[in-house]
């Protein structure tokens, strides 16, 4: 996928759910992932011609992990020059050593939330923009019906009253194959997740199951996407 289509869902997007306001202060959450990688080629092409202007930093949380190397997400965010820091963090020690999870994923995206929101409203920027595109949002949608009981996905925007941050998703509609095919083409650099469980979690058992039903009934995704669309479920208004 070439930049200037990303650019076009990604518009789309912001527009749609009024994700962007004039003199925001945007930080990027990045994890060195496709997903995020992406959002920040996206964010840094759409505040070039975007009418309502914003600034961009591109924010980390280091979880501890030993083997963690940031330098070629360092150099990427040189060249597309946005700001870009780290915050350093002891949550790995703390999820895997000390309190010795059964569930660590849970408690470990709590506590790299609060480190990177407390971090960036610190820093004066009022909105974080994170990286969950449309196959992110349907399975939540499922992971939340499956284990749950309850219909329930996250918003296009969600308004952090604790802190004050507001939270946009401005790739939802962009699909997982999509932001793969932009990475490759690109050749971004991904840093692979140090993490142990990575590729071991509930929502990777989701991602497989979607991932079936959509090969058995083509478009399925699309058709639950529209339905949390239109589904009158809170935080989505109906365009």
């Amino acid at each position: 996928m070439r930049l200037q289509q990303v650019l076009s869902l990604v518009r789309k997007a912001a527009d749609d759910y009024e994700m962007i306001q004039d003199n925001d202060k945007i930080a990027v959450g990045i994890s060195g992932g496709k997903d995020s990688l992406t959002l920040l080629h996206a964010l840094n092409g759409l505040r070039r011609f975007y009418p309502k202007h914003f600034e961009l930093h591109a924010v980390t949380v280091d979880l501890g992990f030993e083997n963690l190397n940031l330098e070629e997400i360092k150099a990427l965010c040189e060249s597309l020059d946005v700001e870009y820091s780290v915050i350093h963090t002891d949550i790995a020690k703390i999820v895997f050593e000390e309190r010795k999870e059964s569930n660590p994923c849970s408690l470990c995206a709590k506590m790299r939330k609060g480190a990177l929101n407390d971090a960036i409203k610190q820093a004066g920027y009022n909105k974080v923009a994170y990286a969950h595109h449309k196959d992110d949002v349907v399975e939540t949608m499922l992971l939340s019906l499956i284990f749950e009981g309850r219909l329930h996905t996250f918003n296009p925007v969600t308004h952090l009253d604790r802190t004050g941050l507001t939270v946009i998703r401005p790739l939802i509609y962009m699909n997982e194959a999509d932001v793969i095919g932009f990475v490759n083409k690109h050749q971004i650099p991904v840093v692979k997740s140090p993490c142990p469980m990575d590729g071991h979690t509930k929502r990777e058992y989701i991602k497989n199951l979607l991932k079936q039903l959509n090969y058995e009934n083509p478009g399925v995704k699309e058709r639950m996407f529209t339905a949390i669309q239109n589904g009158n479920m809170k935080g989505w208004p109906v365009l």
